[in-house]
C-alpha cells in the first residue's frame, strides 16, 4: 500500500507532518541523518519505516527512497523537510560552506524529486511538498535565503515538468520560528501539508505561506 515519505523527520515540522499523515492510516517512511531523532508516531495505524540517510548524500538518499518504495510502493506523498538553518551574512561563509548548505537546502530536494516524481507521473498521481521559508530574503540568513529561493524555483520546475501528468508539486513557506503553542506550532503547520495532498487537481496550490500577516 503506498504511503508518505518524510525526509528530515526529526522533531518539529517533520514529526508533525508524519503524525498528520499517519492519522489517515497511511504507511509512513521516515528518513533522517540521525535515526535516534526520527519521529515517534503513536497515532500510526499502519506500518512505520525508519531509514537513515543524509539528505546531502545523493547515493544514501536514493537508497533510502528505494527502500521505502520496496516496502510500500511508489509513495502517494513525499515531504522534503531537511534544511541547514544557521545565521550567516554575505562574506562570512566560504564558497565550500555555501555549497554544503545548498546540498542540504536544495540538492537533497532535487535528488528526491528526480527519484520519485517520474514514477508518480507514470502512475498519474502523487504529491511532492517542500518546506519553504524566507518569503523575503534576510541578510542575517544569507545561505538559507538562497536555499529557500532555490527550492521555490525547484517546485515551479516540477510543476511544469510533472504537473500535467498528475504530480502536485508545492511548498509550505513558514514565515517565522517554529515553536509549540504559538501561531507557528508544528501541528498547526502540518495541516497545510495534508490540505495540499488532498486538494482536487483543479484547485491545486503551488505555495501556502504560513504567516501571521
Amino acid at each position: 500500500m503506498p504511503g508518505a515519505v518524510v525526509i528530515g523527520a526529526g522533531p518539529g515540522i517533520g514529526a508533525a507532518v508524519a503524525r498528520r499523515f499517519a492519522r489517515e492510516g497511511m504507511p509512513i517512511a521516515l528518513i533522517g541523518r540521525n535515526p535516534g531523532k526520527l519521529a515517534e508516531i503513536e497515532e500510526a495505524t499502519a506500518p512505520v519505516l525508519r531509514l537513515a540517510a543524509d539528505a546531502a548524500d545523493e547515493t544514501a538518499l536514493r537508497g533510502a527512497l528505494d527502500a521505502a518504495a520496496a516496502e510500500f510502493g511508489v509513495p502517494d506523498a513525499v515531504v522534503y523537510n531537511a534544511a541547514l538553518v544557521r545565521p550567516d551574512r554575505i562574506g562570512e561563509l566560504s564558497a565550500r560552506e555555501h555549497l554544503d548548505a545548498w546540498a542540504v537546502n536544495v540538492g537533497g530536494a532535487l535528488t528526491a524529486a528526480a527519484r520519485v516524481a517520474p514514477d508518480m507521473a507514470r502512475r498519474g498521481s502523487g504529491t511532492f511538498i517542500v518546506t519553504g521559508g524566507m518569503p523575503e530574503p534576510k541578510p542575517g540568513y544569507a545561505s538559507l535565503s538562497l536555499g529557500k529561493a532555490g527550492v521555490r524555483t525547484l517546485v515551479a520546475l516540477l510543476d511544469q515538468e510533472y504537473g500535467p501528468s498528475g504530480v502536485h508539486a508545492a511548498t509550505v513557506t513558514v514565515d517565522g520560528p517554529v515553536a509549540a503553542g504559538t501561531f507557528f506550532d508544528p501541528d498547526r503547520i502540518a495541516e497545510h501539508y495534508w490540505r495540499l495532498h488532498v486538494q482536487p487537481r483543479g484547485e491545486w496550490q503551488r505555495e501556502i505561506v504560513h504567516t501571521p500577516g
